[in-house]
């Protein structure tokens, strides 16, 4: 799909490969509406789209609170009118074990990304569908195929979007609407300054692999876009480890669990 002249959803778009993303989309003459809790930010972002000449609107909203994002997309329906492109990218959550994940955090982790992505597409897909056109790209982590120890609830999260992903493509073909998933492995975000302890739990072998900045991932995310992508994922390397773990299991079981030490 074209994106210029597009009306582009972005979620988690305050920073990282949100911002990133929507400078880029607005690069290409699309018209971003940015989506995230810390208004600050946004205010931020789309006054740097703006300076550049583009479009940038904003909609402050917990993306957590599937009743505030159901009112979120109304408004942006009334003000804006229907997007053609919706950028599933908000997510969070620490890597922690079973044990270490306490009942609100293991929700919080289900809540952003699965269930606002789940929300924000039920919002807008009919319409898209009514339309026959529109394209929804959820943004994902490698683990969304790979598993090893010390993130479990960061990990089932992603899992859900890799499995919505895909069944929304089951449901969407043929009706003009698409859905793309987009993985990345390390991206140098602000995600590791805000959860701690997180980077410490990367598979040893995982650090051999290249870090992505937010502008490669966002480069990576308007070529897939531009090319009706049915999936990406980069560094490429990983998918010869998704190979790898479908073909032998076990021996990705154990290479992902090297420098593991567990509790204390």
């Amino acid at each position: 799909m074209k994106i210029q002249g597009k009306l582009v959803v972005i979620t988690g778009a305050s920073s990282g490969i949100g911002e990133a993303t929507a400078k880029a989309v607005a690069r290409k003459g699309g018209k971003v509406i940015l989506l995230a809790r810390n208004k600050t930010e946004l205010e931020r972002v789309a006054r740097e789209i703006k300076a550049q000449g583009a479009s940038a609107s904003l909609f402050p909203v917990d993306l957590s609170d599937p009743t505030a994002l159901s009112s979120a997309a109304r408004a942006i329906m009334t003000d804006k009118g229907m997007p053609d492109i919706i950028i599933n990218n908000a997510g969070a959550g620490r890597w922690l074990t079973v044990v270490e994940t306490g009942e609100e955090e293991a929700q919080r982790m289900i809540a952003v990304p699965y269930i606002a992505a789940f929300e924000l597409t039920r919002a807008f897909l009919p319409h898209m569908l009514e339309r026959g056109s529109g394209q929804i790209v959820n943004v994902t982590s490698v683990a969304s195929f790979l598993v090893w120890p010390g993130a479990a609830a960061y990990t089932a999260a992603r899992w859900a979007m890799a499995g919505f992903t895909r069944s929304l493509q089951a449901e969407l073909r043929g009706s003009g609407v698409s859905a793309m998933l987009a993985v990345f492995g390390r991206v140098s975000s602000t995600y590791w300054t805000h959860n701690p302890g997180s980077e410490e739990r990367l598979p040893k072998i995982g650090r051999m692999i290249p870090t992505l900045t937010p502008e490669q991932t966002a480069n990576f995310i308007i070529r897939g876009i531009e090319r009706d992508a049915r999936e990406i994922v980069r560094p490429v390397i990983f998918r010869v480890q998704f190979l790898l773990n479908s073909l032998f299991p076990g021996t990705t079981a154990l290479l992902l669990r090297l420098g593991w030490r567990g509790h204390g």
